[in-house]
């Protein structure tokens, strides 16, 4: 068998507010966590038994989750107390390693089709291909092989960059990491080093990846997972009354108010109250969940949230224990025609998000007071609590 390492050190600030009260790999998507996303695609493979788990930024939330096992998979920790780059990373788990073992970022999903066909390999690198190659390290091929890794390159060398399935054995260990100028070890540099004793692979993705670098990568990853459902399925009690349009899954306890309106797919947990309002296709509620009658649309809504009033949250994502004051108002476009992409601040500078359509992003605990309204792509860092008849044009760090 081989081993897997999961890399989940990181602080994430780019997807602050969501990180500041838990680390990345604990986001959920579609009601589960990102790292059992991983964990169950590893399972699916049937070729690993074990996962190393490499934290740091408050990695005992990890710890304390997921403890020594998850279903069939044994599971080991490794701190990396300094985050000095993914390869420095690797290396810290030399001596749990028994022979093979696969790499996999904590913020990466992929197929288990994927990493099985990168294990057919002694070494592999999983590979796709991008129109914006200056912003990745991207693989210079000989046919199959890997020769070199050029990170960002200022000319083009080719397309294909590093998606984040990595094969190895422990014989990688007898190089050192060595340190760039931005003092961090990458992967990249150790595969160069390999690459020039052994054959190392590049394979082309044949299934999904879906990497979550900012918020708004969370409602891309869950629109792909929510729109494969194709059944409905009822643990909860609906009432006479509630129109239920396409695929809808109700957690056991939930119960569902007459006369809400749910369109399909929509995911909605356990032991929640929901209605009577209208949830619209691509939302995902967590456990414990109390929505009154607004209209939600697209959005991911953590455990505990409370919306109980009319208003609008659209294209969004709500941490845990949220409350959402009567007429609160998450817009999720601009008032332009055409439609123009949604910016918004990451590291005090505006980027594109890459939507047409991004609301809000809410922090674990924050509190919006009445008839709020929030502009798209502005974000509210946790605990804030705000006060009534507000418009919300940058993001909130602080109380004001």
């Amino acid at each position: 068998m081989v081993q897997a390492v999961i890399l989940a050190a990181g602080k994430s600030t780019r997807t602050y507010p969501l990180t500041l009260t838990r680390p990345k790999s604990l986001l959920p998507i579609m009601n589960r966590l990102l790292l059992e996303h991983i964990l169950d695609s590893l399972i699916d493979t049937g070729k690993i038994d074990e996962a190393i788990i490499v934290t740091g930024y408050k990695g005992e939330m990890i710890k304390d989750y997921f403890k020594g096992k998850y279903k069939s998979l044994s599971l080991k920790y490794q701190e990396q107390e300094e985050q000095l780059g993914t390869w420095d990373a690797v290396y810290k788990v030399k001596d749990l390693i028994e022979n093979r073992f696969v790499v996999l970022y904590g913020d990466n999903l992929h197929s288990s089709h994927d990493i099985k066909h990168c294990l057919d390999y002694t070494y592999a690198v999983s590979l796709i291909e991008t129109e914006t190659p200056e912003l990745f390290g991207i693989a210079k091929m000989d046919n199959y092989l890997i020769k070199d890794f050029v990170e960002k390159p200022k000319e083009y060398v080719g397309n294909l960059a590093s998606s984040g399935i990595l094969v190895f054995d422990k014989d990688v260990f007898k190089y050192n990491p060595f340190f760039s100028g931005t003092g961090e070890a990458y992967l990249t540099d150790m595969v160069n080093l390999l690459c020039r004793e052994k054959p190392v692979y590049g394979i082309r993705l044949n299934g999904y990846w879906l990497p979550v670098g900012y918020p708004w990568d969370l409602l891309a990853a869950n629109e792909f997972f929510i729109n494969k459902i194709n059944t409905t399925v009822i643990g909860g009690i609906v009432e006479n009354g509630v129109k239920i349009v396409g695929d809808v899954h109700i957690g056991k306890g939930t119960l569902v108010k007459a006369p809400t309106r749910i369109e399909g797919p929509v995911v909605i947990g356990e032991n929640c109250v929901i209605g009577p309002g209208f949830i619209r296709a691509g939302t995902t509620i967590g456990n414990n969940c109390i929505i009154g009658c607004p209209e939600i649309k697209n959005s991911i809504i953590m455990n505990n949230t409370k919306i109980k009033h009319h208003g609008y949250i659209g294209d969004s994502i709500l941490g845990e224990n949220v409350n959402i004051g009567a007429g609160t108002v998450a817009a999720d476009s601009l008032n332009d025609d055409p439609p123009q992409i949604v910016r918004s601040t990451v590291n005090g500078m505006l980027i594109s998000t890459g939507r047409t359509k991004f609301g809000t992003v809410i922090g674990d605990g924050a509190k919006t007071g009445v008839n709020t309204s929030i502009k798209p792509g502005r974000k509210i860092w946790p605990g804030m609590k705000l006060d009534a008849n507000l418009t919300i044009h940058k993001d909130i760090m602080e109380e004001k």
